[in-house]
């Protein structure tokens, strides 16, 4: 696969519909662009275009042909997500889709992409169904699953002594898997700790002193280390819950990784550990150095947690048209089967049971003393792929 260096001219294939021409590679990206996950698919979209400009070297023509991008806002409703990729398929006659922000927009969206036996690489979605029990051979995703998550917070846990948690997670699809995931990967490698309670809360939750009343009940009295683990989108619960002072009872807080404005709020809490599926800091390769500085020149800051999945479904998407010699879905699929694939992390491969991405996760601790107000997390470990063992969980 071809890794240009130098790029020109960014978002040049952004076009309607009415201006794609036959020839052209015709890719939906569906995206959850009204809403309380604005900030996730504005990253999603960056990141989509600048992928595909830095592969094709800035000219937006991949094997000959042009590549031309529809983009569709779903507003996070999943009967609208539905209804874009239907006309993303059959209207505007795309060769393949990505998406989309919310769970449970892109499980509506999956039997879509079935009935018209056309790919679909889900980004960043996260529900573990996604590629478990609703899957179908036509579903690829690039964005790590809730069990992925999981397994590197349990990662981030000590191996030895006894170790208590309780969970802090939204009320629907993400953060319920996002749990079950996490109780299944502290089993598999980290039985020394154990979820003791289990505390769900409505996505537009602002008040959480009853929340934190009984997390802090649930750990208090419990030997060893107590840890809050929150799995949450969107506006983070931690300063509420950090304001309410569990060290007094020798809790500690595990937030996990999350876009760099939801990370700034870490700043104040350092020393604080957890697992993150990217920081522009850690992974060390050509593509990410050029996308880092690239990014930073027009955004005035670092790539973020979904700017580097956008740009890796916009890798996923070209490799395989290389690949498989063009845009033929039978092709495709076949090609797509244990393809690795280069993002700025490194590399994925798309495991072949269930076509999700394996891939590395990273260890973090946050810093003291940053030099700036995105130099905010210290890499602890790098996590590779073969120490996440999810299980395949689909239905083939």
């Amino acid at each position: 696969m071809r890794l240009p260096y130098v790029m020109v001219g960014a978002f040049a294939g952004l076009v309607t519909a009415t201006a794609v021409s036959a020839a052209d590679i015709k890719i939906a990206l569906i995206a959850g662009k009204t809403g309380p996950l604005e900030a996730y698919a504005k990253q999603t979209e960056i990141g989509f275009m600048m992928g595909l400009e830095y592969l094709t070297k800035g000219t937006m023509n991949w094997q000959g042909r042009k590549v031309s991008v529809i983009v569709k806002d779903d507003q996070l409703k999943a009967d609208l997500a539905k209804t874009l990729l239907e006309q993303a398929y059959n209207d505007d006659k795309v060769d393949l889709a990505v998406g989309t922000t919310s769970s449970a927009a892109a499980l509506a969206m999956l039997p879509v992409a079935e009935e018209s036996g056309k790919v679909l690489i889900v980004e960043p979605a996260v529900a573990d169904a996604i590629t478990g029990e609703k899957w179908n051979k036509f579903i690829f995703r690039t964005g790590r699953n809730s069990t992925q998550d999981a397994y590197a917070a349990a990662a981030a846990v000590p191996e030895t002594g006894d170790v208590t948690i309780a969970t802090l997670a939204q009320d629907y699809a993400f953060g319920k898997d996002g749990v079950g995931a996490l109780k299944s990967a502290l089993a598999a490698i980290r039985p020394n700790a154990k979820v003791v309670f289990e505390e769900y809360a409505p996505q537009n939750t602002t008040d959480f002193t009853a929340s934190a009343q009984r997390l802090f009940d649930a750990l208090k009295d419990k030997p060893g280390r107590k840890i809050i683990e929150i799995i949450w989108a969107g506006p983070h619960p931690l300063p509420k819950i950090a304001d309410l002072k569990p060290e007094r009872y020798g809790i500690e807080i595990a937030p996990g990784g999350n876009i760099l404005p939801v990370m700034k709020l870490y700043k104040n809490y350092p020393g604080m550990e957890g697992a993150v599926y990217y920081y522009a800091d850690f992974p060390k390769n050509p593509m990410n150095e050029w996308f880092v500085a690239e990014h930073k020149k027009r955004y005035g800051a670092p790539p973020d947690f979904f700017t580097a999945g956008g740009f890796s479904a916009a890798s996923a998407a070209l490799t395989a048209i290389e690949k498989a010699g063009g845009t033929d879905t039978d092709k495709l699929i076949s090609a797509m089967e244990g393809m690795t694939f280069e993002t700025p992390k490194g590399p994925m491969t798309f495991r072949k049971e269930d076509h999700q991405a394996l891939q590395v996760m990273y260890h973090f601790k946050v810093k003291a003393d940053g030099k700036d107000e995105n130099d905010l997390l210290d890499l602890v470990a790098t996590i590779p792929a073969e120490k996440l063992p999810i299980p395949v969980r689909n239905k083939r």
